[in-house]
């Protein structure tokens, strides 16, 4: 994907800061994929170890090749699309304004833009034991603009960012109030 053609970057714009939600909020879905790999794994070494003969007909093998097939195809599909939708939702926090890439599924996304200048009110959260060890919770930000609502959901260091962001909408204030 292309930042640039979601941007639109105006000619005094820089670009502060592209955010992503933390690696570590995706470990469980590698664990998950990991556990579904191995599933057919065990269903193969239970079938070797029983006594039944269904793995020795050809009949029976090629039809447990089929499925273990279009298992494993499936498991890999729907992780590609979750490490996409994953990948794919970012922030992007520049001089002027913010937006909100939301990647919905693997062909739907959704953007949403706020000029700095209008955020009214801001707040970080951090919540749970593996949230603080790892440093990543969620922005809320209020804003005066036709999206009242905007959520940074696992982005790293949110403290740090709410007063990068705070600090960049102060800046941005004072060119809108003259």
């Amino acid at each position: 994907m292309n930042v640039n053609k979601l941007l639109n970057q105006k000619g005094y714009e820089k670009i502060a800061r592209i955010v992503r939600r933390h690696w570590i909020t995706f470990l469980p879905m590698i664990i998950f994929f990991i556990l579904l790999l191995a599933i057919p794994l065990g269903i193969y070494w239970l079938l070797i170890n029983t006594a039944s003969g269904y793995l020795q007909d050809p009949i029976y093998y090629t039809i447990g090749i089929l499925f273990a097939s279009i298992y494993y195809l499936s498991v890999i599909l729907f992780f590609y699309t979750y490490f996409v939708e994953f990948h794919l939702d970012l922030w992007i926090v520049t001089n002027d304004r913010l937006l909100d890439i939301q990647q919905k599924t693997l062909f739907a996304r959704t953007v949403s833009e706020v000029d700095l200048y209008q955020i009214q009110d801001t707040s970080s959260e951090i919540h749970g034991i593996f949230p603080s060890i790892f440093n990543y919770g969620d922005i809320i930000l209020q804003t005066a603009s036709a999206v009242p609502k905007f959520i940074f959901r696992n982005v790293p260091n949110p403290h740090g960012l709410r007063r990068m962001i705070l600090d960049l909408a102060a800046e941005d204030k004072k060119f809108h109030d003259q």
